[in-house]
């Protein structure tokens, strides 16, 4: 006899949970129900010749394997031979059996029924679940039965039992439930049956993760429910991250990523995928979508917020779409192309993609585009962003025709073009214009270019005048650009500006502005510093704007530390530090100069920004203003004022003795001081200088050798400049540079310096006993240019390398 619904049954323990089944009957198995051969109840038993019953599917693989190894067919019972192998249904038995089943199935679900209570026993709940499983796999016809006694919301209920093994249970015979049976799902569609099971999705690596993504799988076959799906907050996001996850069961995996592919039937949850990175469903549609798909897509894309390696995703599965739709599309859908074209071209990587799809000539076809097609001016501001940010890639521009004529971006008709559209469009236009050129400008291959069209069009007034617009962006486009273009046009921007204050004023001003330092100011002060240096004029007018007071201000903060703004820190300072180098070009020239340079201690600043370890150009800078500072000290130096001899002096010579004068300048024979006549001896500045000529930069010793070479100049005390040099222990690292012959000018200098350096007998006879310095110099007498060879030819003679015939031939100079 069949056993009950005792709680008895061990969820999981059954190998096959049928056999389990077959027991659970309320009347007796009778013998004429089993098949011999399987040992089951017979769904379709058949008889043969002798009489004997079996189920089909046994006596026809029994019939098979007897003819597969030649044997005669026989009977599994009585091994007798058998003259047919017809079989005969058994109809009457087939219907007998189905009547008993049938009326153990009901007894069944009824017992099922009653276990199916959030209060019954955990044992007799996973009992019933697994028997609607078991009889539900055995026929579809069976979902109707289950369903027609409400047995469907009775397991949905057990998704809140306390009992994790009765929530994946429960999990798991729903999903057999609904399995191609559209009422069963239309079912767990209404109420918040859905979103139960999608709360399960966030149980990380459990049993009950994976059965719900299987469910949801069987679920979102049906059109209604995927949408529904779509619906439920946080879904979407959660099936994308298990797809894409390497951490989750496999098959979870390809559940979720197929329950995703049947959700992108609905454009919103494509949306939702979009905006949780999975952008492929929207690119398909934007590539094969119907004219109306297209168009929403593209207006979603424009709205949506990318990274950037979503931005190279879509420029690559969407842009071409999107660059066709722009070209060929009606207004609206050409606006919502551009707005996501917008979106997607503001990073390198996908500008570059996008270039390479052929953005670029219809983007300027568009902006110089006029007439019944052209576009509204919102949209040739939104064509200008795109072109300026696909421009700021570094693509190579002179590889891409934009013209009927070949020309490139960088062709002379077209900057032309791009320059009259600057002058005679709106500001929102214009900035986005002069970003353009910064771009072009901003690259050895295409700045000459650019540079060569605006000198041809004689624009450069008119992009000097954007200096003084109010809309801060435009502002800062025309300075970087200008910043961009004065290394190639330096003089022709200082005429410019010198032509009228207010550009200047507007570049103090933005330099002098206390609000942390900004890209614009770091800009400005490196569009001052490329001006000509020694343009006496543009100086005076920047010592009469007080310009370089408000540049020492903000120097002195930086090095205190006051200054905001990291990110553009060092570009500003050495900005600032090149503007005001160009004071120290003018003093011999400019009172106002040296007033400046004594008032703010300039020398002591210079002196102590050659201390700016790592900034290479601000040491170099700082010691080419230390070198013109020292060049006036023998000018400015107060020579002391010796008596003339009395009336005893004549008489008696041992009177005659010149007074000695305490507290002179060895090398300048004077009263000096760092601050009144920069001086670099009081500044104690030499050893700051000898220090940095072992400097990796070439440019940082040769303008630190020209420095101290001041020591060593006619108009001061060479000798007393060589014991200065000697004491700062300056002598070996001078002789190493022309040891190391690292460039001409070095070399040059070096032979300079180490000449005069020889005229001390001392060193001179230490020199010569080192072949190096003695190869060193032979070297550039022989290979130099012309005035080297004679320096080094006098250095040669000091060691006694070249006879000195001084005293055989007259001095020639």
């Amino acid at each position: 006899m069949a056993g009950s619904l005792d709680g008895s049954y061990n969820h999981g323990s059954q190998s096959d949970d049928s056999c389990y089944f077959e027991r659970l009957h309320k009347e007796p198995i009778y013998d004429a129900f089993v098949c011999p051969l399987t040992k089951q109840v017979m769904c379709d038993p058949v008889t043969l010749e002798n009489g004997q019953t079996f189920e089909r599917e046994a006596i026809e693989k029994w019939f098979k394997e007897c003819r597969e190894s030649g044997r005669k067919p026989v009977c599994p019972l009585t091994l007798k031979e058998l003259k047919s192998t017809d079989l005969n249904p058994s109809i009457a038995l087939r219907n007998t059996i189905e009547e008993w089943t049938a009326r153990n199935e009901t007894a069944q679900l009824e017992r099922a029924c009653q276990s199916l209570n959030i209060s019954s026993a955990e044992g007799d709940i996973l009992l019933a679940l697994k028997y609607v499983q078991h009889i539900c796999q055995r026929s579809q016809s069976n979902k109707h039965v289950v369903r027609n006694v409400e047995i469907v919301s009775m397991v949905v209920d057990m998704l809140k039992s306390s009992s994790r093994k009765v929530r994946c249970t429960a999990l798991e015979t729903l999903r057999i439930l609904v399995e191609e049976d559209a009422d069963n799902k239309a079912i767990l569609a209404e109420g918040d049956t859905v979103r139960t099971i999608v709360k399960f999705l966030s149980h990380e690596l459990s049993k009950e993760r994976e059965e719900a993504v299987s469910l949801l799988y069987e679920l979102s076959k049906s059109e209604a429910l995927s949408e529904k799906i779509g619906s439920i907050n946080g879904a979407i996001l959660i099936l994308v991250g298990m797809s894409s996850s390497k951490s989750e069961n496999i098959l979870t995996v390809e559940k979720a990523e197929k329950t995703l592919e049947n959700l992108e039937k609905y454009e919103n949850n494509v949306r939702q995928m979009a905006e949780n990175g999975r952008l492929q469903p929207l690119s398909a549609l934007l590539l094969k979508g119907s004219q109306e798909t297209k168009l929403s897509m593209a207006s979603f894309l424009g709205d949506l917020v990318l990274n950037n390696d979503m931005k190279v995703l879509v420029a690559q599965t969407a842009g071409s779409s999107l660059i066709n739709i722009m070209k060929s599309g009606n207004m609206q859908s050409r606006e919502a192309a551009l707005k996501a074209l917008n979106s997607i071209s503001s990073f390198e990587g996908s500008a570059k993609v996008l270039l390479e799809a052929g953005i670029l000539p219809p983007l300027v076809k568009d902006l110089f585009s006029f007439g019944a097609n052209q576009l509204p001016t919102r949209l040739k501001e939104v064509s200008a962003t795109i072109l300026a940010n696909v421009v700021s890639s570094g693509y190579d521009f002179d590889s891409i025709f934009v013209g009927s004529d070949h020309q490139t971006l960088v062709s002379e008709e077209i900057v032309h073009n791009l320059l009259h559209l600057i002058s005679n469009t709106g500001p929102a236009i214009a900035c986005k214009l002069l970003q353009v050129l910064v771009g072009l400008t901003s690259y050895p291959s295409t700045v000459l270019n650019v540079v060569a069209a605006i000198k041809s069009s004689g624009a450069i007034i008119s992009l000097v005048l954007f200096l003084e617009a109010s809309q801060k962006d435009l502002r800062v486009a025309s300075i970087k650009l200008l910043q961009n273009l004065s290394p190639h046009m330096s003089q022709e921007l200082a005429d410019a500006l010198r032509g009228t204050a207010s550009q200047l004023g507007t570049l103090i001003k933005v330099i002098s502005e206390n609000i942390g330092i900004t890209e614009e100011q770091a800009a400005a002060a490196g569009l001052l510093a490329e001006l000509p240096e020694r343009d006496l004029g543009l100086t005076h007018q920047l010592l009469d704007e007080g310009a370089f007071q408000s540049i020492i201000s903000k120097v002195v903060k930086i090095r205190q530390g006051e200054a905001r703004g990291i990110r553009f820190v060092t570009p500003f300072l050495e900005g600032l530090v090149r503007v005001l180098l160009r004071v120290t070009f003018v003093l011999p020239d400019e009172p106002d100069a040296i007033v400046l340079c004594r008032e703010y201690n300039l020398a002591a600043l210079f002196i102590e920004l050659l201390q700016s370890n790592g900034l290479d150009n601000i040491q170099m800078v700082s010691a080419m203003a230390l070198e013109n500072l020292s060049q006036e000290s023998k000018n400015l130096t107060n020579l002391p004022e010796l008596r003339l001899p009395g009336f005893c002096a004549s008489i008696f010579p041992c009177f005659s003795k010149p007074p000695v004068v305490l507290g002179l300048c060895p090398v300048h024979r004077g009263t000096c001081s760092l601050k009144e006549s920069f001086c670099l001896l009081k500044g104690k500045a030499v050893e700051e200088l000898v220090a940095l000529l072992d400097h990796t930069n070439e440019k940082v010793v040769e303008a630190v050798l020209a420095a101290l070479s001041t020591l060593l100049d006619d108009g001061v005390d060479i000798a007393q400049g060589v014991n200065v040099l000697y004491e700062a222990e300056g002598i070996k690292p001078i002789l190493d540079v022309l040891l190391e012959k690292r460039t001409e000018n070095l070399r040059s200098r070096a032979v300079w310096m180490v000449e005069r350096i020889l005229r001390t007998d001392e060193i001179a006879f230490e020199v010569s006993g080192d072949p190096n310095v003695s190869a060193a110099l032979v070297d550039a007498f022989q290979h130099a240019d012309y005035r080297t060879r004679q320096i080094a030819e006098r250095a040669l003679k000091h060691v006694d390398k070249i006879p000195n015939f001084s005293g055989i031939f007259p001095n020639m100079g």
